[in-house]
């Protein structure tokens, strides 16, 4: 393998807590009181489009949609620049990786200031070689455009490449794009069968060795 792709969210930083806090925060803005379950039908989506997903169920009037895009991206940014962790065994699998020669690539449905936030957090700065987000595509994950335009941006084949992801859009998505794909999903979510897609499921990314990298 000479490249292994990995999300963001729920993947190298344990932000989904933080993302369900803010859209919870946000959508009382316009009278949705969403629950915990609520927010996770919408994991792995890009900020808009959880927008976008609310709205066409439960129209609001008075704040734009736009608006809430900003205000929710600014209440995760606050969360994680205070409160962002790591999730076990992402400093590990990174140093296994670039130690092998294996070249590190970001596709994340984040926008490029959450990112650069993220990154600055876990102090992983300068450790991937190209940072893409799913904020500059027509589509986001599922569809497979951010991993497209990663692996085009690391100049790689599909087939030379592996993903790590967490969430069944981003598994879907990395799978569309031809990419070996390592799942590594939340307890909650870890029989779900939109995750069939992957090569490997793990528990953790403490679990993680090359061998799962394939041949």
């Amino acid at each position: 393998m000479k490249a292994a792709i990995f999300d963001m969210d729920g993947l190298i930083i344990d932000s989904e807590p933080l993302w369900r806090l803010a859209e919870r925060a946000a959508f009382a803005r316009v009278g949705l009181e969403l629950s915990d379950d609520d927010c996770r039908r919408t994991t792995g989506l890009r900020s808009d489009e959880v927008v976008g997903y609310w709205f066409t169920r439960h129209p609001w009037s008075g704040v734009s949609r736009e608006d809430l895009v900003r205000d929710l991206e600014s209440r995760v940014a606050h969360l994680i620049a205070t409160n962002g962790r790591a999730l076990p065994g992402v400093h590990r699998a990174l140093d296994l990786l670039s130690g092998a020669g294996v070249r590190l690539g970001l596709a994340s449905s984040s926008s490029h200031d959450l990112i650069g936030v993220v990154l600055a957090t876990l102090g992983l700065d300068g450790v991937f070689e190209v940072a893409c987000s799913g904020a500059d595509e027509a589509r986001g994950k599922p569809d497979p455009a951010v991993y497209l335009t990663t692996i085009s941006r690391l100049g790689i084949e599909s087939s030379d490449g592996a993903a790590f992801e967490d969430s069944v859009a981003g598994v879907q998505a990395a799978h569309a794009a031809g990419l070996h794909v390592i799942a590594v999903p939340a307890v909650a979510d870890f029989d779900d069968p939109g995750l069939a897609v992957a090569d490997v499921k793990l528990g953790s990314l403490e679990d993680f060795d090359l061998s799962h990298l394939g041949s």
